[in-house]
């Protein structure tokens, strides 16, 4: 009878291009016991907004369904029931955005639904406006906010509240039959996967994981492009979602198979070993940063000790990683919802002698995320450009690089 919904957005008006990150449906029955639910990430295809707020990151989003693949499933759960939200003036309009975007005429009326927010001055008139505040003056249990899936639920034990409260039958009786009336135009249903938010503590698989193990070759494999790519994606001592793949798919291209690229892993550790015993001494910080490099690359503490061991001896022939660094008058740009906010960010690269750029050009080179996998349309366009893209505590340690250039 009722289809309680709830969203997670990148931002608050449709009209700024904002986008739905999370869908989350409960039905409800006439007597107010939850009968089904169903929930979603949605991919944005554009930078995920306050993600503070909401707690999704691009790694997990950019996995997800569009909201097209997803239209006609989710259309599936709301037709025929009576509409339901806490604050349906916001929730509807995004829906109502989103189909239209898809080029669906989607009947979503504000006027047919119900806004649990609204009856709340009927039924706890004592309450503030928002669901949590509403739940506890219902005497219902807390709920874990700003996930759409635990607010719906949250939401559909209020509506179950008003039904108790208001007896049979509610005064929105009217409401179940304007729903069913409203024709839905027919919607091709795709095969879709609810993609999930990552419970608490879970770590992607490591993405040499994801490469074909086979017996060593019988000759070296050509793996310059390889390395190439991972001196960009160690810039900032993190491996993101989008950077994994992107060496796995080069990888791939260049027919390396995990032992393969074991060995260019370890053969990028020697050299850095190298560098660090350049002048005989290794600082704690170096040998820290070796242990993290190790880390991400798969290797273990033994492969930095053996690394370090064979550097004290022999002088590295490879080529030597790790000299990138910023130019007073590069061209930087920022990207993503940032603390402090971006503008300070951008007085302080300038003071720096940097330049900040509002777009990504060819003459960019450096992109500061909020989240280095954003699918911002300015982070697109610099994996298209093969500019570096890197957190901003990656960034805050090139600047102090930067300063020691410049004083040098």
């Amino acid at each position: 009878m009722y289809a309680v919904i709830d969203l997670e957005t990148t931002g608050f008006r449709t009209s700024w291009h904002d986008r739905i990150v999370e869908v989350a449906v409960v039905h409800v029955d006439e007597n107010g016991h939850v009968t089904d639910e169903w929930c979603s990430l949605v991919n944005p295809d554009r930078d995920l907004g306050p993600q503070a707020i909401h707690g999704i990151s691009a790694a997990e989003a950019r996995q997800a369904p569009r909201f097209d693949q997803l239209a006609g499933h989710l259309a599936g759960m709301l037709r025929g029931k009576v509409l339901v939200a806490h604050n349906l003036t916001f929730d509807g309009p995004f829906l109502h955005a989103e189909y239209q975007r898809a080029g669906i005429p989607a009947p979503i009326d504000q006027v047919a639904g119900l806004c649990t927010m609204r009856l709340a001055s009927h039924f706890l008139p004592s309450a503030g406006r928002s669901l949590h505040d509403c739940c506890r003056a219902a005497g219902l249990p807390p709920h874990q906010a700003h996930s759409a899936l635990h607010d719906a639920r949250a939401a559909a034990q209020l509506l179950s509240y008003y039904l108790t409260a208001a007896g049979s039958p509610p005064p929105w009786e009217n409401a179940a039959t304007v729903a069913a009336m409203l024709s839905w135009p027919p919607i091709a249903t795709q095969p879709v996967v609810a993609i999930q938010r990552r419970t608490a503590g879970h770590r992607e698989q490591h993405f040499l994981a994801r490469m074909v193990d086979r017996l060593p070759r019988l000759h070296e494999p050509r793996g310059d492009a390889y390395l190439d790519l991972l001196d960009q994606v160690l810039l900032d001592r993190h491996i993101s979602a989008t950077e994994a793949d992107a060496l796995v798919a080069t990888a791939e291209e260049f027919g390396l198979h995990r032992v393969d690229v074991e060995h260019l892993h370890r053969t990028y550790l020697a050299s850095l070993a190298g560098i660090a015993l350049e002048d005989d001494i290794l600082t704690p910080d170096e040998r820290s940063d070796l242990d993290q490099v190790a880390r991400l690359l798969g290797l273990q503490q033994s492969d930095v000790d053996h690394a370090l061991a064979t550097a004290a001896t022999v002088i590295p022939q490879q080529r030597r990683p790790g000299t990138w660094q910023l130019q007073p008058g590069d061209v930087v740009v920022f990207t993503g919802a940032m603390e402090p906010p971006r503008c300070e960010w951008e007085e302080e690269a300038r003071a720096a002698g940097l330049d900040v750029g509002n777009n990504i050009t060819k003459k960019t080179r450096l992109l500061v995320a909020a989240d280095p996998d954003t699918m911002s349309g300015k982070a697109k366009k610099a994996r298209q450009y093969g500019i570096p893209i890197v957190h901003p505590t990656a960034y805050q340690n090139m600047l102090t690089g930067l300063a020691a250039l410049s004083s040098s």
